[in-house]
Formats: C-alpha cells, structure tokens, sequence
C-alpha cells in the first residue's frame, strides 16, 4: 500500500524541509504531498499537502515538514474532497460487489440512494426492516464508499397505504408520519418522491407536505423527481416549491430535465422560477446527470392508472381486452412526443426477450413484430414480465451546458454501481462517466466553469444541503475521504453503444482515512461507512 515519492520530489521535498530544521515535523499516518489542491470551496487551488491521521485529516496547505508512515506522491495530480453522488440505484449492486468501481475510479466517495424507494423499511418474513438497519447491512457487507439515503415517499406509502390509488386516511397518515420521525432518526437525509411511477404519483401534494412537515422537525430535505418533466413541467415545479414553502423545508430536483423536444424551452422558464425562488429564501436546488438521454423502464410512457395494485394487478389489467383500447390511447399520447425511434431497449427479465429485442429501439421491436409501437411496448412487458429497461433520447445537449453552469445544481449518476464489466448486459454509459465529465468534457475541454467550480458542486455544496458534519470539504477535522486525479487524463469512456468502460485519470481515492484505490487499482479496503442525516439519535 506504501507509495514513495519520486526522486525529484524527495530532493525538493528535502531541501523545502531545510527551512524547518527548528520546527516538530507533523506526525500523520498519510501524507499526500505535493498536490494541486482544491480544497471544495471554489477558491483557487494551491501546491501544497494533506495530512491524514486516522480517519481525520489533520492538516492541509502549502509543502511542510512530516513524519509519516506513507507518502502518496501526488506531483503533478491534482488533490481534492471525494465527489457525492446524489442519487445512486446502487444499493443492491454494492451488496453483490462492494467495490462499486464505475463509481470509485470516478472519484465518488459518498453514494445517496431513495428516489421514491429507499433500501428500507420494509418487511422480511414478516418482521419489519427498519430503515436504519437496511442501510447498516450493506455498511457491514463491506463497502469501499460511505453510503446514505432518504427515506422514500413510495416505500412510506406502500407500508402505510399499499399500492391502491387514493388518498390516505388519517390514521394511514399518522402511521406514515411516524414511520418518517422514526427513520429521520435513524439518519435519512429527508423525504426522496418519485412522482411519475407508481404507487408514488397516487400521493397528494397536501400528502407530501404532511410528511414533509415531519422530515423538517429534523432538519431534513425534501427531494423530487417530479410529477411531469415534459409538457406538466412548469406545473410540477410550482408542486415543489409549494411543499418546501409549506413544509418549511429545502427541496431538490432530482435530474433537473426538460424531457422531449417540444418542451426543450421550458428550461429558460424553469431556471428563473428556481432562481426567484431562491430570491424569495426557499432553499430550491437540483441536480443532473450529464447526458441527454434518461433511463427508466417502458413504465416511462406507460400511464399509471394502469399499474395500480403492484405488478401482478398490473400486469393482469394490461391482458385485459377491455382496457386495451383506453391503455394504447394513452400509451400514443405519450409516444406522440418520445417517438419510438428514440427508445432503446437495454434491460429485460427473460434471456429470450434479450436475446429478441436487446439494443433494439422500440420502433425496431415493433416492425419486427409487425405491431404498432404502442401494442408492441404493451405485449412486450407482458411476454417478459417486467418493466423493461429503456435508454430514453429526450434531452437537448443545449440545455445540458445550461443546467452545468448553474451554481445550484450538483450531480448524481441515476444509475446503479458495477465492478464486473466482464458479464453481458447493458445499462446507461451515466453509470461509468457521469461525474467524470464534469471535470474533463464540460470544465476542461468545454470551458464552461474553472475546476474548482466543479469541484465545489461535486463536493461541499451537496454536503451543505445535505447539511453533513465535517465532509465535503479538505479542512482540518473533516473526515479524509479525498481523491487524487490527473485533471489532464481524465476521460470518460462509456458510450451508448459501448456502455461497460471505466472512466480515466482517478489515480488514488481515500475514504475515511483509508486508500481504497492507489495507481487505479482496488485495493480489497473497504472502509465506507453508513453516513446519518440532520436528525440521527444515536440510542
């Protein structure tokens, strides 16, 4: 694990320290010495070190004299707070393999789940899984990063009401606002809603608000993917604002979009009602991942009505010959502004459906079928039995270098976390290179923001709205999760068609204290730790 310092720097390193012959050099267990460091603040970077003890970093500035076990060269490399994913589907796959290299050789030391659903509670033969101890099962796995997660909306409605489609009851109400004090307690981040999928779009706004309400007695945030991000956007932005002006509580845009071509313009009209709103004292942030196509299942042109019951109600209701005429009605509607052309088919349940209609696009499995695209999506998830996993081409590359350049938007991947890229599957290239761009495409090549602004959303900024204690940062007592990159090298180089690639140019990521990647290679530490939110009550 041991790294020594290169000739050249040793020599200077040495004579530097000539100046400090009367001075008690800095006991640490790992220096990284030499580095272009961007502390997280946005200010300009500097030369100098970073001294860690323990998990603790116990000094950073300019080259000075240490006594330490371990040395991580970093000339030439620049050195900074490791990056936060705001949103990561990467719970069950971190639990099969807890390296998470797509994320970790991005430089991501901190991975936030709970958009709509969070890895708890629920119930396991029939005794219920609290949400702390979901997330503290996959920390006792063994994982490389720190993890965290909201409590999501959908699960909370799922254990307080099912999966019928109406408003909760009073007493369904108090059982769920109870179930939010109590994982708020355990260490949510606050309330995460997915407000497209089912049963998450059968709650009120006034139902949001209420638990809301619960999550801001502890300091929480309220985080939506919202109710429409297409032709209902502007309306599903008001929803937002309203429960964070109700509710008394910050609120975040998951993947902040403007989705299908006929509302690309929106964007201009969203950013101003954001920033006025912000202008008001509401804490209105977002964040996106760096591609112009999403992904989510054929459930994202599948009307909700449809799904109501859980999957095997829905799946029997779309047999229905009855509800057929209504349901391709609906499904037209929605493909009338997401052509067919531009849905790509990556995930299914069955091999023989993989083997039919992987890399295909919707409009390709429909001719081959010779069906309409609209009765083509409805029997396919029928045949496979599942939501289907789709990459959706519904975002303009304009809006993109808007969103990135806002000072309130920070970054997420939306997707899960993989280290196996030998097996065969697919998944969006946002897996492997969404945080990377911001430093190599967008600020590097592009010039569109100063690293150290892109450090600074990647870094202190989520943890400030997350309002996490002492990360986020390089300072003195924050905790040393840091990430040492060549800002020259890096790269991202998953594309669609070729999805399962690592990015380039991560050369050492520490997580507590702990180097978990040294010369781009995992080191088999896995020091990640389950990271609690505002209103954690350690009983």
């Amino acid at each position: 694990m041991k790294k020594y310092l290169s000739f050249l720097t040793l020599l200077s390193f040495l004579v530097f320290s000539c100046d400090y012959k009367s001075a008690e050099p800095i006991v640490a267990d790992i220096v990284i010495y030499n580095g272009m460091i961007y502390d997280g603040s946005g200010e300009k970077p500097y030369l100098g070190s970073v001294g860690i003890k323990e998990d603790k970093i116990i000094y950073v500035g300019e080259n000075t004299n240490f006594d330490s076990d371990t040395t991580i060269d970093a000339t030439g490399l620049s050195v900074s707070p490791g990056f936060i994913n705001m949103l990561s589907w990467g719970y069950g796959t971190l639990m099969e393999d807890g390296r998470g290299l797509s994320d970790l050789l991005q430089g991501v030391t901190l991975e936030i789940f709970g958009e709509g659903r969070s890895p708890g509670p629920y119930y396991e033969d029939g005794k219920l899984v609290s949400f702390g101890d979901a997330m503290s099962k996959l920390e006792e796995s063994g994982v490389s990063m720190n993890i965290a997660s909201f409590l999501g909306a959908a699960t909370t409605r799922i254990l307080g009401v099912g999966y019928e489609n109406r408003d909760a009851t009073d007493s369904e109400m108090k059982k769920m606002k109870e179930i939010v004090r109590k994982s708020m307690e355990e260490g949510a981040m606050g309330i995460g809603s997915s407000l497209i999928y089912a049963p998450g779009d059968y709650a009120s706004t006034q139902e949001l608000i209420e638990l809301s309400k619960s999550a801001s007695e502890y300091g929480g945030m309220y985080i939506s993917h919202l109710r429409s991000e297409g032709a209902k956007l502007l309306e599903a932005l008001d929803e937002l604002i309203t429960i964070s002006r109700e509710a008394d509580i910050p609120a975040e845009i998951y993947h902040l979009k403007a989705s299908r071509e006929p509302n690309w313009p929106k964007l201009d009209e969203v950013i101003s009602i954001v920033e006025d709103a912000r202008a008001e004292g509401l804490q209105i942030t977002a964040d996106i991942y760096t591609y112009n196509a999403s992904s989510t299942g054929l459930t994202g042109v599948i009307p909700t009505w449809v799904q109501e019951g859980g999957h095997d109600a829905w799946i029997k209701r779309m047999k229905d010959p009855s509800v057929r005429p209504r349901l391709l009605n609906d499904i037209r509607k929605q493909l009338a502004e997401q052509p067919p052309e531009g849905i790509l088919m990556v995930g299914f349940n069955t091999l023989e459906m993989s083997k039919k209609y992987l890399a295909k696009t919707v409009a390709e499995a429909a001719r081959m079928r010779d069906q309409s695209p609209e009765e083509a999506i409805v029997d396919m998830v029928i045949e496979d039995n599942h939501r289907i996993q789709c990459i959706y081409f519904s975002m303009s590359e304009e809006n993109i270098r808007k969103k990135i350049q806002l000072p309130w938007v920070s970054f997420c991947s939306d997707a899960g976390i993989y280290s196996d890229i030998s097996k065969s599957f697919r998944t969006h290239p946002r897996a492997f290179g969404s945080f990377i761009r911001v430093l190599g495409k967008y600020s590097r090549d592009e010039n569109l923001f100063p690293l150290e602004e892109g450090i600074r959303r990647l870094t202190s900024y989520p943890a400030q709205n997350l309002k996490l204690k002492n990360r986020g940062m390089l300072k003195e007592s924050f905790f040393a999760d840091v990430v040492i990159f060549n800002a020259e090298k890096v790269n991202d180089n998953a594309t669609f068609e070729e999805p399962l690639q690592f990015s380039e140019g991560v050369d050492h990521v520490l997580v507590n204290g702990v180097p978990v990647l040294l010369d781009g290679e995992h080191t088999n530490k896995f020091s990640g730790r389950f990271v609690r939110g505002p209103g954690y009550i350690n009983n």
